[in-house]
C-alpha cells in the first residue's frame, strides 16, 4: 500500500488515499492520466497540453523550462516538482521538453496501456520514499498476472458554438483517438504481459473559440491589450531636429505606417507623410494565431515478465518506451529593434543610418527602401522598432520526445523463527530526451547586419532588410522572402534526463505485540541524476530576436538509508478496539545540497467498529534539481501591470485620485534621474514584462512539516455488501508548512511591493530604460521565505441495496482550501510580506486557488449489461486582480472603460470570477450474448457547455491549469477482452 514500505492488507490504509481503478480512468473518457489526476479535488494546476506558450511567454521563473506538450501533477498547490511519482513504487524518470531540465514528472511518458490502477496519497512521505514527496505521492500501479487479450478503441471531439461571418456556428474540432492492445498469459513459474497505445490528439486554434480569439475576454477590437508589435511597424524616437516649446526637450515621437499603405518601388516611405500617431486600435490581435489545445501524437509499449527462480524467489523486469510528438504555434516572432527595446544584444547595440537618396540611387535596389528619416536613428535618440512580420510566417515549434526506462530485479520470501520477511531489489535505468524544430526563428544578428549600408554591401550573401514597410493594400509586406531567407533560421535544441536507481528494501516481523505482529521495512538507495539542456547554437551565443536561453548542464548523486515500523499496540481486546502508532526516518546524502535527516510519526485508534482516528506528522525536504541549481539565466515575458505607466491618469473616484497621485510620486522619486519623463507620458509597450530568472548553485534544500488528521465512519449499523462498506465518510485536515522554498519573486509582487509598498530592494530588481520602459526585472532563484497551507478534505462513498431499478452508488470528493499564504521578504522597512492565495487567481503564472473544489460521481448498474454514470465537478469562485483592465480604453459601443465594467471591486481593484460547474454523462453497454467481453461506451464530457470563467489576469481568455477548454466533447470506445 503507497504510504508504507510495510507489507500489509491493500484495504489497510496507514493515510488518507484516493484509489483510482481501471474502471475510474474509464469513466472518466479522458486519453491522459495526467488529464485524470489534475480533475482530481486535491489537485493544484499544473502543466497540460492546454499551454501553448512556448513562443508567447519564455521561461517561467521556476528553473523547470518551459514543458512544452507535456502534463504534470500537481497536489495541494504546491507545484508539480513537489510531488513525486512512482510506478509500482519505484521512482520514475522526470521530463523532458528541450527547454530545460524540470523537476517534475512528464505523466505523458507513461503508457496508458500498462495502467491498472492509481493511488494518490495525500500526506507528505519523505521519510518513506525521498525528496520530491513533500506534497505526495502518485503511484501508478501497472498490470501483472493477466491472461489472456484486450483491446480498446476510442474516438472523440469538441463542439462548440462561435460567432462566425453567417451569425452563430458549430465549429468541430480537437480530435481525439486512442487505441490500446495487450496480451499476457500466466504459467506455474513464468507471468508475461505486453501492453501498446497510441494517441492522437489534434489541436484547437484560439480563433475558434470566442472566449480566446482576443487577448482579453469579451474584446472585439484590439486595445491596449493587443500587441504593439504591428504588421505595419511601430516606431518610438525621439527627434533631435526639434525640441518641445514647453519641456525643452527633444520632442518623443510614437508613429506607425499608415494602414494599407502601398510603398512605391524603389522608394522609401516618409515619417511626415505616410505615419500617422500610434493609437491603441493599431495594435495587433495576436489570438487567432496560438492554439487552445496543442497536437500531440503518442506511442507507448510497455513488456513485463516475472520469473519464479524459485519458489522462494522471483525475477522481474519490465521495459516501456513512450514517443510523444507535439507542436506548439505562436503568432509571428516580434521583433523589438533598438535600445529601448529590450530585445536582445545585436538589436539593441545598433545604428540605423539616415535614408539617403543620392546613396540609394547610386547603389542597386536590393540596397533601396532603408529608412524614412533624414537623421540617423542611433542610441541616443533612443529609439525601438516594434515590428511583426507577417511575412514570415507563425512560430512553430515541434517537439519529439523519446523515453526508455528498463527495470529489473529479484525479489523473494524468507522465514527465520516465527516470523516471516519478504525482501527486493530493483535496478532502474530511464533517458528521456526532447528534440524541438522551432520553424521561423529570427537570427538578431543578420538583422543587424541586414539593416547596416556598410557591412551588408561588404557580403555578397546579406540581403538588406525593408524593416519600414508593412503591409499594403493588397495585404503583401514588404519583407520580401528573399530577406526572410537571410535573417530566419531554423532553431533545434535539445534536453535530456538520465536516471539510474538502485533500491534494496526488506520488510517483515520482529516480535509479537498484544495487537498483532511488530512490523519493519528498511532500506538503502543508490541515485543518479544527470540532465542537460543545448539550445541552438545561435541562440546560445545570444543571436535569437525570440527568447534567449544558454546551456544548462549537471549531475547530482545521492545514498539514502531509511527504517519504518508498525507497532500494533492493541487489535479486538483490551479498552479499544484498534491502536497503533508507526514512525519512520530517513537520511538522505546528496553530492549537491548535502544530508538531510527525515522523521515521520502516525497513529490509528478505533474506540469502536464505527469510527476510525487516523493522523500523522512527518518532515519532508525537497533538493533542488539540476535545472534549479545549474539552470542558465533565462527570460520570462510575465503578465504584468506596470504600476508607473501613464501616472497621471485621473480618475473620477476622488479616493482613485489621490492614490495615483501618492503612485505617481513614488515613481518620479524612485526613477528620478530623467529614466521616468515627469509629465507621465511613459506607457507601457506591451502588457508582458520580461522577468529574467536564473539557476543558483548555492541553492540548499526545501524542507517542510506536514500534519494530516483524518476521521472515518462506517456504520455498522448499515448492512454491507460482500467486501465493501455501503457507507463511509471520510474528514482529513491537512497542514504544509515549507520553509525556505526554491522560488523567484513573482514580478507583480516585486513591481507592487516598490511602488505601493515603499519598498526599495523591490526597486533595485527593476531596470528601467530612459522613457521608462522596463528592460527587466530580477528574479533569480534562491531560498527565501515560507509556504503554508491548510485545508479540509471530505470523502463519501454509499452503495445502495439492490432495486428493481438497478443499484446505484454515490461517491463525492471534496477538498476545502481554508488558507493558502505565501511569506516573502519585503526589505528592510517592512520586514515580511504575506500574500494569502486562498480563493483568488494569480493569472500569470496561471494558477487559480479556489476555496472549493468538489466531484460528485453518480453511478447507475441496471443490470450486468448495462451502466452508466454522471460526474458533476465543481470550482469555486475565485478573485483576480483587475488592474490589468484598460482604465483609458472604452468598451465598444459603450461610454465606460473596460475597468468600470468589468471589475467587479474598482475600489481593491479586484474581480470575481464566478463558480463553475462540469456535467460529464458516460453509458456503457456489454452484451450478454458475448458472455459481456465486449463493451460499447458512449459518453459527453462538459454536456451543458460550459464556458470557463473569463480571466482577464491571464493573459489568454482563461485559466488552461484549472478550467476545460470551451465546448462540448463526446465520445466513444469500445472495448474487448479475451
Amino acid at each position: 500500500m503507497t504510504g508504507s514500505r510495510i507489507r500489509t492488507n491493500v484495504l489497510d490504509k496507514q493515510a488518507p488515499i484516493i484509489d483510482m481503478s481501471r474502471t475510474d480512468l474509464d469513466r472518466s473518457g479522458e486519453t491522459s492520466v495526467g488529464d485524470l489526476l489534475q480533475k482530481l479535488p486535491v489537485s493544484g494546476g499544473a502543466l497540460n497540453t492546454k499551454f501553448n506558450d512556448s513562443g508567447n511567454n519564455g521561461f517561467p521563473p521556476d528553473g523547470n523550462g518551459i514543458g512544452a506538450g507535456s502534463t504534470q501533477a500537481d497536489l495541494r498547490y504546491l507545484g508539480s516538482k513537489r510531488v513525486l511519482v512512482l510506478v509500482d513504487g519505484v521512482r520514475w524518470i522526470q521530463g523532458a521538453s528541450a527547454s530545460g531540465v524540470p523537476s517534475a514528472t512528464d505523466l505523458n511518458t507513461i503508457p496508458m496501456g500498462m495502467i491498472e490502477r492509481i493511488e494518490v496519497l495525500q500526506d507528505g512521505a519523505s521519510p518513506i520514499y525521498g525528496s520530491d514527496a513533500i506534497a505526495g505521492v502518485i503511484n501508478i500501479i501497472t498490470r501483472k498476472n493477466y491472461s489472456g487479450a484486450f483491446a480498446t478503441a476510442y474516438a472523440g471531439g469538441y463542439g462548440d458554438a462561435i460567432d462566425g461571418p453567417a451569425g452563430r456556428q458549430l465549429q468541430l474540432d480537437g480530435f481525439t483517438q486512442q487505441y490500446n492492445v495487450g496480451w499476457g498469459n500466466v504459467s506455474d513459474r513464468m507471468s508475461l504481459l505486453f501492453a501498446a497505445s497510441f494517441a492522437d490528439q489534434r489541436r484547437v486554434v484560439t480563433g475558434n473559440r470566442d472566449e480566446t480569439r482576443w487577448p482579453m475576454p469579451n474584446m472585439v477590437e484590439c486595445n491596449s491589450r493587443c500587441s504593439s508589435y504591428t504588421p505595419q511597424g511601430r516606431i518610438v524616437f525621439t527627434d533631435p531636429t526639434a525640441l518641445d516649446p514647453t519641456t525643452g526637450r527633444p520632442v518623443r515621437h510614437n508613429i506607425a505606417l499608415r494602414d494599407g499603405y502601398d510603398l512605391p518601388p524603389g522608394q522609401s516611405p516618409n515619417w511626415m507623410a505616410h505615419y500617422d500617431p500610434f493609437t491603441s486600435d493599431r495594435r495587433f490581435n495576436w489570438g487567432p494565431l496560438n492554439l487552445v489545445l496543442t497536437p500531440s501524437r503518442r506511442f507507448g509499449t510497455s513488456t513485463q515478465l516475472g520469473y519464479h527462480l524459485s519458489p522462494q524467489v522471483q525475477a522481474h523486469a519490465r521495459i516501456a518506451y513512450t514517443r510523444r510528438r507535439s507542436v506548439n504555434q505562436a503568432a509571428p516572432e516580434p521583433l523589438p529593434i533598438g535600445p529601448g527595446g529590450g530585445g536582445t544584444g545585436p538589436l539593441t547595440a545598433l545604428t540605423i543610418p539616415s535614408f539617403d537618396p543620392n546613396l540609394a540611387a547610386a547603389l542597386p535596389s536590393r540596397y533601396q527602401n532603408f529608412s524614412p528619416f533624414p537623421f540617423a536613428l542611433t542610441p541616443e535618440t533612443n529609439f525601438v522598432i516594434y515590428r511583426r512580420p507577417l511575412e514570415g510566417g507563425p512560430r512553430i515549434f515541434n517537439q519529439t520526445v523519446n523515453t526508455l526506462v528498463a527495470s529489473g530485479g529479484l525479489a523473494g520470501d524468507f522465514s527465520l523463527g516465527s516470523q516471516d520477511f519478504h525482501w527486493d531489489t530493483t535496478f532502474v535505468y530511464g533517458v528521456n530526451r526532447a528534440d524541438q524544430i522551432k520553424n521561423n526563428a529570427y537570427d538578431a544578428e543578420r538583422i543587424r547586419k541586414a539593416l547596416s549600408y556598410n557591412e551588408c554591401a561588404l557580403d555578397p550573401k546579406c540581403v538588406p532588410l525593408n524593416i519600414f514597410g508593412g503591409q499594403g493594400s493588397g495585404g503583401l509586406g514588404t519583407i520580401t522572402r528573399e530577406m526572410l531567407d537571410y535573417i530566419q533560421f531554423v532553431q533545434k535544441d535539445v534536453s535530456q534526463q538520465t536516471l539510474i536507481d538502485l533500491t534494496l528494501n526488506i520488510t517483515g516481523g520482529i516480535a509479537e505485540l498484544p495487537g498483532g505482529t511488530m512490523g519493519f521495512a528498511t532500506g538503502v538507495e543508490l541515485r543518479r541524476h544527470q540532465g542537460f539542456f543545448q539550445p541552438d547554437g545561435i541562440v546560445a551565443r545570444g543571436d535569437t530576436a525570440g527568447i534567449p536561453a544558454a546551456p544548462t548542464r549537471g549531475s547530482i548523486d545521492v545514498a539514502e538509508g531509511y527504517a519504518e515500523v508498525r507497532l500494533p499496540l492493541f487489535d479486538q481486546a483490551g479498552p479499544v478496539d484498534l491502536w497503533d502508532v508507526s514512525g519512520a526516518a530517513r537520511v538522505s546524502s546528496y553530492s549537491t545540497s548535502g544530508t538531510q535527516t527525515t522523521y515521520r510519526v502516525g497513529s490509528r485508534l478505533r474506540l469502536v467498529d464505527d469510527v476510525l482516528f487516523r493522523g500523522s506528522w512527518g518532515q519532508g525536504f525537497r533538493a533542488p534539481g539540476i535545472g534549479e541549481l545549474f539552470g542558465s539565466p533565462a527570460r520570462f515575458d510575465q503578465g504584468l501591470a506596470d504600476r508607473c505607466s501613464d501616472f497621471n491618469k485621473m480618475h473620477q473616484d476622488p479616493v482613485k485620485q489621490q492614490e495615483q497621485a501618492q503612485i505617481a510620486a513614488r515613481c518620479q522619486q524612485v526613477w528620478n534621474a530623467g529614466i521616468l519623463p515627469s509629465d507621465g507620458s511613459y506607457t507601457q509597450a506591451n502588457s508582458q514584462l520580461p522577468v529574467t530568472t536564473g539557476g543558483n548553485p548555492e541553492l540548499k534544500a526545501e524542507t517542510s512539516t506536514s500534519l494530516t488528521a483524518s476521521l472515518v465512519y462506517s456504520p455498522s449499523f448499515v448492512s454491507e455488501l460482500p467486501g465493501v462498506d455501503r457507507l463511509s465518510l471520510e474528514v482529513t485536515y491537512y497542514r504544509y508548512q515549507i520553509n525556505d522554498p526554491i522560488q523567484a519573486i513573482n514580478g507583480q509582487v516585486t513591481l507592487d511591493r516598490c511602488v505601493l509598498g515603499n519598498d526599495q530592494a523591490a526597486c533595485d530588481r527593476i531596470a528601467r530604460v530612459p522613457g521608462g520602459a522596463i528592460q527587466r526585472i530580477d528574479g533569480q532563484l534562491t531560498n527565501f521565505g515560507s509556504i503554508s497551507t491548510d485545508g479540509v478534505d471530505f470523502t463519501l462513498s454509499y452503495w445502495s441495496p439492490h432495486t428493481a431499478f438497478g443499484q446505484f452508488r454515490l461517491t463525492s470528493l471534496s477538498s476545502v482550501l481554508l488558507s493558502f499564504s505565501e511569506i516573502l521578504p519585503a526589505g528592510s522597512q517592512s520586514g515580511v510580506a504575506t500574500i494569502e492565495r486562498a480563493g483568488t487567481e494569480v493569472g500569470s503564472p496561471l494558477r487559480a486557488y479556489p476555496r472549493l473544489k468538489s466531484s460528485l460521481i453518480l453511478d447507475w448498474l441496471h443490470s450486468p449489461n448495462l451502466r452508466a454514470s454522471w460526474t458533476l465537478r465543481y470550482l469555486g469562485s475565485v478573485t483576480e486582480s483587475c488592474g490589468r483592465l484598460p482604465d483609458t480604453d472604452l468598451v465598444p459601443g459603450e461610454t465606460i472603460t473596460y475597468h468600470e465594467k468589468y471589475c467587479t471591486d474598482p475600489q481593491s481593484d479586484e474581480r470575481t470570477m464566478p463558480m463553475t460547474f462540469y456535467n460529464n454523462v458516460q453509458v456503457t453497454w456489454s452484451p450478454e450474448r458475448l458472455d459481456r467481453r465486449l463493451d460499447f461506451t458512449v459518453g459527453v464530457n462538459n454536456i451543458l457547455n460550459q464556458a470557463p470563467p473569463a480571466c482577464y489576469s491571464c493573459g489568454r481568455g482563461f485559466d488552461a491549469t484549472t478550467y476545460e477548454i470551451p465546448g462540448v466533447f463526446g465520445y466513444v470506445r469500445a472495448g474487448y477482452r479475451l
